[in-house]
């Protein structure tokens, strides 16, 4: 098993954090997120782990194994995806996917290669009083997802004014197995550069609507449940979130 990290994002919403560091290297309790999400995953058995790296990325060096986004400030999260297309081509194993401003519990990640579906995505059931602390309308923000009579994801990461519509809030964490990354790939290599995506250009396509589109395409994607014991710092408010940060604390003790 091994893992990527996306992390080549600059994190202007949590400025001043991150006007001398990456996004991923902001400090939470005194450790940077991404240390976090290495102990989870080497916990949880998985010690291959690549970074990939574009805002400030030489401060990433000391962990590892790195690949570099040179497009970091006119793509996302996407194009940092398979910028580590070499890697992906010679896996030779499953691997997992995160986001770099997530940190979770390593029995996540445990819970998370126990699944043995093509694509698996982690999603939190019992999201909403977490966003209820995060804004004054979580509608605002929060993004669809729907199951199929079969329980597989039928739609997410769309916006919705209906709490129906939300039977979980997906938080940034994939398992794809290692027999569907070629088919992957190559769907990927397919795609129209000239179109858009739930309204952005090819490189800058969110990770939800590429999933999507693999969900449209037939590729069948499954949710791994869980009931919080995740943070995301996302904004300064979500770091000076005082009972999110006490109940993660307590989660990772």
């Amino acid at each position: 098993m091994k893992a990527i990290i996306l992390a080549a994002g600059q994190g202007s919403r949590l400025r001043p954090y991150t006007d001398n560091k990456p996004k991923a290297l902001v400090e939470l309790f005194g450790k940077p997120l991404l240390e976090y999400q290495i102990e989870a995953l080497k916990a949880a058995g998985v010690s291959d782990i690549s970074i990939v790296t574009g805002y400030k990325g030489e401060q990433f060096n000391p962990y590892g194994k790195v690949v570099r986004n040179p497009n970091y400030l006119t793509s996302n999260m996407v194009a940092s995806l398979f910028c580590a297309q070499s890697l992906l081509e010679n896996l030779g194993c499953d691997l997992i996917i995160s986001y770099g401003d997530i940190v979770y519990q390593q029995d996540t990640v445990k819970t998370l290669i126990s699944d043995n579906s093509p694509i698996s995505l982690v999603a939190d059931k019992g999201w909403l009083p977490y966003w209820q602390r995060r804004m004054e309308n979580p509608l605002e923000d929060a993004e669809s997802f729907i199951l199929a009579p079969n329980g597989s994801i039928a739609e997410l990461g769309k916006k919705t004014n209906c709490y129906e519509n939300i039977q979980a809030q997906y938080i940034g964490l994939i398992k794809l197995s290692q027999h569907i990354i070629p088919k992957i790939l190559d769907f990927y290599q397919n795609l129209s550069r000239e179109q858009t995506y739930d309204g952005k250009d090819f490189d800058n396509m969110y990770m939800t609507s590429f999933i999507q589109l693999l969900i449209n395409d037939r590729f069948e994607v499954r949710p791994v449940f869980i009931e919080r014991g995740w943070v995301e710092i996302d904004t300064c408010e979500d770091l000076e979130d005082n009972h999110a940060m006490a109940s993660l604390s307590a989660c990772l003790a």
